[in-house]
């Protein structure tokens, strides 16, 4: 969840006006306190850069016979080193982990991307490069983005190839077996080195869509189930962008929303990290990018009021209109300053207020019409069999009367055609992350399937794994795989059925 660090590090720095990295450094901040008045925050506090491991998982319930595959999941996991550490949730460095189920069993494994930076850094003990929010001294030299990069988004498995995913420069890639880590991924020469998000899109078929973005520019990817390039672009965008992390696909469109966050290039040069250069522009408005996928040249800008959007759910269209949904979140600037508070073990004193949204586009005429929703959510999915297409039920963490305490403690369902929604929590001592989709092997109907995520129990301080009857959700969990550890929060995984 980085922006586009290649304005900044492969040539950004004459651009900024910046003389050196030097000009743009803080240290990390100690720790306030140990976690301990916040059990639900310990997390945060990160792994050692370690490898984990653990066979023949302690299950509570009983797990579906036919849940055959593998949960792959990303995200931060190494926030501290040499008495510095990281005041931002996003800069950790990737930590991807692997569910193993078949036969009622389960495992689980646990690994770092080998980055350049993380080896350097592990070598070195200490912290060697600046973060996307945090403005560390730079201590070794570094040649565009990818020397930055912390993989630790989101995971893509084509065939063979599993990647770990960054959008501030190029996937890693890994072995689907091992976890081990084979090396950057460059989808085309002429691609090489380019931003490629952690949200690709995949169609039923196993088309990818995918962009990046860079210093006021983006690429459009669309590539073959077999991850041969297809088609790709790159073109400019509105300068007030500063940050885009995810999109949707339609049967005919590609759809972005640009939030009005400006950079701040006065503050970048004066020490701030990039997340603290950010400037929230309330008065202009959303940019909503529609692009051809025929044609990546076939390209409208509609506006909406300003909004902050980080994920979407999915969207379809008709020819005539264009309908999708996604999460509006707080600004970034906002975030950030919570972010902060988490890394320090504290609790935000303002709530996520992050909710549902659903919009429909005229495609003849332009006009945009916004629906909203009250619930607390984040993290959307939908049924990958429905990506791209009409679609009926989307899912989502949820937050219930969780008082002071931070984080997610249920799930929420709902059914976008018949109105009802169903919940399920798990009450106060328990963080849910987000959950994803899992088809039932046979069944060809929408939400047919599991819901499958994470958790982490405060008061026992282990991570489990929860599975559920995607439409019997209030009925609770079928459930619960136990570690006989923790696990730092990730951020996005998929799941692959086996072969």
């Amino acid at each position: 969840m980085v922006m586009q660090r290649r304005e900044l590090l492969k040539a950004g720095l004459a651009g900024l006006g910046l003389n050196s990295l030097q000009e743009a450094w803080a240290l990390g901040a100690p720790l306030s306190n140990s976690f301990g008045s916040a059990p639900e925050l310990l997390p945060f506090q990160g792994l050692n850069g370690q490898d984990l491991a653990a066979q023949d998982l302690q299950i509570e319930g009983r797990l579906p016979r036919q849940l055959r595959g593998v949960y792959y999941k990303n995200g931060p996991a190494l926030m501290a080193r040499g008495g510095q550490r990281y005041q931002h949730w996003f800069d950790g460095d990737g930590l991807v982990q692997a569910w193993r189920f078949g036969d009622g069993r389960a495992s689980h494994q646990a690994r770092f991307v080998q980055t350049a930076k993380f080896k350097a850094e592990s070598a070195a003990g200490r912290f060697l490069l600046p973060a996307f929010g945090t403005a560390i001294e730079p201590r070794m030299p570094t040649r565009g983005s990818d020397g930055m990069n912390v993989a630790n988004t989101s995971v893509l498995l084509q065939q063979d190839k599993l990647y770990a995913l960054w959008e501030g420069g190029s996937a890693h890639e890994l072995d689907p077996l091992t976890l081990s880590t084979r090396g950057l991924k460059t989808w085309a020469p002429d691609l090489a080195g380019m931003p490629f998000s952690a949200h690709p899109k995949v169609e039923a078929d196993g088309t990818v869509w995918n962009f990046g973005t860079m210093a006021g520019r983006m690429a459009l990817y669309q590539i073959s189930a077999r991850g041969q390039v297809l088609r790709s672009e790159v073109f400019a965008v509105p300068a007030s962008t500063a940050f885009v992390h995810d999109f949707v696909v339609s049967q005919n469109y590609l759809v972005f929303l640009l939030p009005p966050l400006h950079l701040d290039v006065e503050t970048l040069r004066a020490g701030a990290s990039m997340a603290g250069a950010l400037r929230w522009q309330a008065a202009e408005s959303c940019k909503v990018l529609v692009v051809a996928k025929a044609d990546f040249s076939h390209r409208r800008i509609l506006e909406i009021p300003a909004c902050m959007v980080f994920h979407f759910g999915n969207a379809w269209d008709d020819g005539q209109t264009l309908q999708l949904d996604y999460v509006q979140s707080r600004e970034m600037p906002l975030l950030t300053e919570d972010f902060k508070q988490l890394m320090q073990g504290e609790r935000p004193l303002s709530k996520q207020a992050s909710s549902p949204r659903f919009m429909k586009i005229d495609l003849a005429s332009g006009r945009v019409e916004l629906q909203s929703r009250d619930e607390e959510v984040e993290f959307p999915v939908v049924d990958p069999r429905v990506v791209a297409q009409r679609y009926r039920h989307v899912y989502y963490p949820t937050a219930l009367e969780t008082g002071a305490r931070w984080g997610f403690n249920g799930l929420l369902h709902l059914d976008l055609q018949s109105g009802r929604r169903q919940r399920y929590c798990f009450g106060n001592e328990v963080v849910v992350e987000e959950h994803v989709l899992v088809p039932k092997p046979g069944s060809g109907r929408e939400g047919e399937g599991w819901l499958l995520g994470l958790c982490y129990d405060s008061r026992r301080q282990r991570s489990f794994a929860s599975v559920f009857d995607a439409q019997a959700l209030d009925a609770g969990p079928l459930a619960k795989v136990w570690l006989p550890y923790w696990v730092t929060y990730g951020f996005h995984g998929k799941f692959y059925a086996a072969g």
